[in-house]
């Protein structure tokens, strides 16, 4: 029920663009056409409260007992903040690189050593910016991360191996499966360009070749 909910509110306030005739250039020069900025969500209030519970509820689900809650930066930080201060529960994030001054530290905030952190992400595509952060909590922070949870994911095959590798469990509210069958019975789009945005997510390189 929350995953098509989810799918429904990225779709309904636009934080999810599906367009196969005039796909989008990413900043890796990469053509897609599905776009997905979920920073929009944090200005409606209903809509975020609903994520915000969902969070915690798949937290409860699963029967984990996080210590810290970590937000990659600089997304997943509000996501962090939400939950963490719902739990009252500490919280840190993670800079994508060390800061090139001062301490040249990537954590920020006060996170002890051997302290269970789960990571909270605003969408997961190929992996790296969560996983970027687990290997900063684990070798900066000396502490202990194997959950990652996300608003989105695209369900990639590099991601899903990336985090296998890595022995972090990846749990998401909803993901792209879904998002499109959503928009299918929404009319946001069409079989066949449904189709088209699962042929890109099983190769993105390749698709507009």
């Amino acid at each position: 029920m929350i995953a098509r909910q989810v799918a429904e509110i990225l779709l309904d306030v636009n934080a999810v663009k599906l367009n196969v005739k005039e796909p989008f250039t990413y900043t890796s020069g990469l053509i897609s056409p599905i776009y997905t900025d979920n920073r929009v969500l944090i200005s409606y209030v209903k809509e975020r409260d609903i994520i915000v519970d969902g969070f915690i509820d798949l937290i409860k689900e699963r029967g984990l007992k996080p210590e810290y809650f970590a937000g990659t930066a600089t997304a997943g930080i509000p996501w962090a903040a939400f939950v963490a201060e719902r739990m009252k529960l500490p919280m840190i994030y993670v800079r994508n690189k060390p800061k090139g001054h001062g301490a040249g530290k990537q954590i920020e905030g006060m996170l002890p050593e051997r302290k269970s952190v789960l990571i909270i992400e605003d969408l997961v595509s190929t992996g790296g910016s969560a996983l970027n952060s687990v290997n900063a909590i684990r070798n900066e922070g000396k502490s202990i991360v194997h959950e990652v949870f996300a608003i989105f994911s695209y369900g990639m095959e590099k991601a899903e191996t990336s985090f296998r590798e890595a022995s972090v469990a990846l749990s998401t509210l909803t993901n792209v499966e879904i998002l499109l069958e959503v928009a299918k019975e929404k009319n946001y789009i069409s079989d066949e360009d449904a189709l088209e945005v699962k042929k890109f997510i099983s190769d993105p390189p390749n698709w507009k070749k």
